[in-house]
């Protein structure tokens, strides 16, 4: 990234790694509230934290790639908690903690397995970490396990990266491990977004963890 480059979309989508994504969002926190989210009205995390919020979901809750904090925000709006935050990113991880919605922040990495005990969470949630360019379907393996049998857990997927890498076989596949899966498109940007993105939308996908 330049020094006279700012960050955006194009750069998210373009992502090749974890330290691609680790310099990235270095680079973005401090300016992703303003100049990405309130800029483009980005929905994703009020739309997964009413979802789980009308399911009936409850606390203790895993924020997965909560970035700065916006996940959390919209859950304390509905009153569920406590909720952690787990990042890959700790500069982001740090934007989050000043919004004091978040019991715990951790630093973590989907695909390489999370600081966090098997079952430990009664509800989990992810809004834009799956995605073009990020963590792709082999993620959902690692939100399984940390949460508790019955858990409730609703992930928003871009839904061109559901159609091209491969989400609906992963789905599939977790057929035996989940129930009452729902599926709603929803756009991912309000209607004063503009660029090549304005139109995109995204799968929000919910279900529970099979108990036992």
């Amino acid at each position: 990234m330049s020094d006279n480059k700012q960050p955006g979309l194009s750069d998210a989508y373009a992502l090749s790694g974890a330290e691609d994504a680790r310099r990235l969002y270095a680079d973005w926190a401090d300016t992703y509230d303003a100049a990405f989210a309130e800029a483009n009205a980005y929905r994703p995390p009020g739309v997964v934290a009413r979802l789980f919020a009308q399911a009936g979901g409850t606390g203790p809750v895993l924020d997965a790639g909560a970035g700065t904090g916006l996940g959390g925000v919209a859950l304390a709006a509905h009153g569920i908690g406590p909720v952690d935050a787990v990042d890959l990113s700790p500069e982001m991880l740090a934007v989050a903690e000043r919004k004091r919605v978040y019991r715990a922040l951790v630093e973590g990495d989907l695909l390489a397995g999370l600081p966090i005990a098997d079952g430990a969470y009664a509800g989990v949630v992810s809004a834009g970490t799956f995605t073009l360019g990020h963590v792709g379907p082999s993620g959902f393996d690692e939100l399984l396990r940390v949460a508790a049998p019955g858990a409730l857990l609703v992930i928003s997927v871009n839904a061109r990266a559901f159609e091209s890498e491969g989400f609906a076989a992963k789905m599939a596949a977790l057929a035996p491990a989940i129930e009452d899966l729902a599926t709603v498109e929803e756009p991912i940007y309000g209607p004063g977004a503009t660029g090549a993105h304005a139109g995109d939308t995204a799968r929000v996908l919910s279900f529970r963890k099979r108990p036992g």
